[in-house]
């Protein structure tokens, strides 16, 4: 016998209404539910949902801002082992030391942008997350003084310098003509 010919199915489904079939309305709620849409628990619940939601995102803002103090330490180690002698080591250092915070700082709207919410106040973290990267940037041109790579002394600006006027003067003798 060739296969599904003169057999059966077994398995059909009926969209005939029948009269066994239980509507919506013949099943009962489950225990604690209610089809009220006007439940002031709801409410309520909506409302500590959302400021556990800006709570979070506060707590989250705070912690973003303090990230730019683990960097310090770690610039600050590195430059601290690139030693203070001039090489392409502590010179990579020093510049990706002043790279990072400038990066940073161009980005504080983004870095930010998870975290606004109207409940949320996100000045006093991007206050303290620009503190930060602004002291990571003070650190980075520390250490390009102390590689002797920023002209702080006269002399680094000799190039620049008009030439000294003559202050010899001869005089007396026979005016030549």
């Amino acid at each position: 016998m060739e296969k599904g010919k003169g057999l059966a199915r077994r398995w059909a489904v009926e969209f005939a209404e029948n009269s066994y079939s239980s509507s919506p309305v013949d099943v009962p709620d489950p225990m604690g539910f209610s089809r009220s849409s006007s439940d002031p628990d709801d409410a309520s619940a909506s409302r500590q949902k959302k400021e556990a939601e800006a709570a979070w995102k506060a707590q989250k803002a705070w912690e973003v801002a303090q990230a730019p103090v683990k960097n310090l330490l770690m610039m600050g180690f590195m430059m601290w082992m690139a030693g203070s002698t001039v090489h392409l080591f502590s010179i990579g250092i020093t510049f990706s030391a002043l790279w990072q915070p400038i990066s940073a700082l161009q980005g504080v709207g983004k870095v930010f942008e998870p975290y606004k919410d109207p409940r949320v106040d996100t000045l006093a973290p991007k206050l303290l997350f620009i503190a930060l990267n602004l002291a990571g940037l003070v650190l980075g041109i520390w250490k390009l003084n102390t590689l002797g790579l920023l002209p702080t002394h006269a002399s680094d600006w000799v190039s620049s310098l008009p030439p000294a006027s003559e202050v010899e003067y001869a005089g007396g003798g026979l005016p030549v003509h």
